[in-house]
C-alpha cells in the first residue's frame, strides 16, 4: 500500500496543535475570554492539560513551567474575517507580532502572541 494512492484506505483526522504555557490559569483566561474558545477538557490535579475548541479549531494547552516561547509560529488559525479578529485582539491589548497583510498566495494574515509569547499565525482566504 502506498499512502495517498487511490487504493489506500488510510485517512487522516483532525490535528490539534499542542501549546506549552507557564501559567495554566492565565492561559485558560486568555484562550477562553479573549479568543472566545470553550474549554472542553482538563486533566490533572492541579490542572496541567486543557483542551479548547471553537468551531472547527482545537488547541491543547500543556503546563510547562520552564517553557520559553520560540521564534516560530506554534499554530495556524484560519478565520472568516482576519481584519475583524485583529481589531478584537488589539482592543484586548494582545501583542501583535506581524501586522495584517495580503500575501501573494491568497491569504490575508497576521501573527499575534499569547501571554507566554507563543506565536499564532492567523489567515483568511481572500
Amino acid at each position: 500500500m502506498v499512502l495517498g494512492s487511490p487504493s489506500s484506505k488510510l485517512t487522516f483526522g483532525r490535528v490539534a496543535p499542542g501549546i506549552a504555557v507557564t501559567d495554566i490559569a492565565r492561559a485558560v483566561k486568555f484562550y477562553g475570554d479573549v479568543l472566545g474558545m470553550t474549554k472542553v477538557f482538563e486533566n490533572g490535579s492541579p490542572v496541567g492539560f486543557v483542551i479548547f475548541e471553537r468551531d472547527k479549531a482545537e488547541l491543547h494547552l500543556t503546563l510547562s513551567k520552564n517553557h520559553v516561547a520560540k521564534e516560530f509560529n506554534v499554530a495556524h488559525l484560519m478565520v472568516s474575517d482576519a481584519t475583524a479578529f485583529l481589531a478584537h485582539l488589539e482592543a484586548h491589548n494582545v501583542r501583535i507580532i506581524k501586522g495584517i497583510r495580503d500575501m501573494d498566495y491568497g491569504l490575508r494574515s497576521f501573527v499575534f502572541a499569547d501571554p507566554d509569547g507563543n506565536r499564532i499565525d492567523v489567515g483568511q482566504t481572500v
